[in-house]
């Protein structure tokens, strides 16, 4: 149980650091005016920690709401991790039904496993990733979260794709957003890990 707080902590506190600072490292990446106005308010939280640059980022708002119903704030503040962090959008996908279960005391637990399943241990920027997906092949790479289980990463052009265990898809929409401890990047799905 410590191991899955500590797993959700991290996952909330790497998607709030994404969703704090939207560096937009991979040119690739194409930004609207909103997003480059969120990446400059968000640029001055790089120092902070995962959860306090995601906070400074009005895109991550869920994100952070679902970090601090899972407990998992703490956690994500310590350690070093990726995460990939969802966007407000992202979540809007979920069914509203889903969302206020998951949000409630009940659905904590698998709010928490979600959550954790979007973070990886250590620091990966998007060249690292990138070059282990060209590594991997057509297969892709294949990542461990938190939770224990794997996502898959491919290159879908020249954006990068995150495949969950149900089959579904999230495209990586910005990368590189530094933390103290660790590295957000933005996606634009939910992943479910079953």
């Amino acid at each position: 149980m410590n191991k899955l707080a500590l797993t959700l902590a991290s996952v909330a506190a790497l998607s709030l650091a994404a969703c704090a600072e939207s560096d937009t490292a991979n040119d690739d990446t194409a930004m609207t005016d909103d997003t480059a106005a969120d990446q400059m308010a968000v640029d001055d939280a790089a120092s902070g920690t995962i959860v306090e640059v995601a906070q400074a980022d009005p895109q991550l708002s869920t994100l952070v709401e679902a970090v601090t119903a899972a407990g998992l704030g703490e956690t994500l503040s310590s350690g070093e991790y990726t995460v990939f962090a969802p966007t407000n959008a992202a979540f809007d996908k979920v069914p509203q039904a889903t969302r206020d279960e998951l949000m409630s005391e009940a659905g904590k637990e698998d709010l928490t496993n979600i959550l954790t399943y979007h973070v990886v241990e250590g620091t990966t920027d998007a060249a690292a990733l990138t070059a282990a997906i060209e590594a991997a092949g057509e297969d892709g790479y294949k990542l461990t979260t938190v939770n224990g289980a794997e996502l898959t990463a491919m290159m879908d052009g020249n954006n990068v794709v995150l495949r969950d265990a149900a089959g579904n898809t999230a495209t990586v929409t910005m990368t590189d957003i530094d933390a103290s401890n660790g590295v957000v990047h933005v996606i634009d799905t939910v992943l479910m890990p079953q």
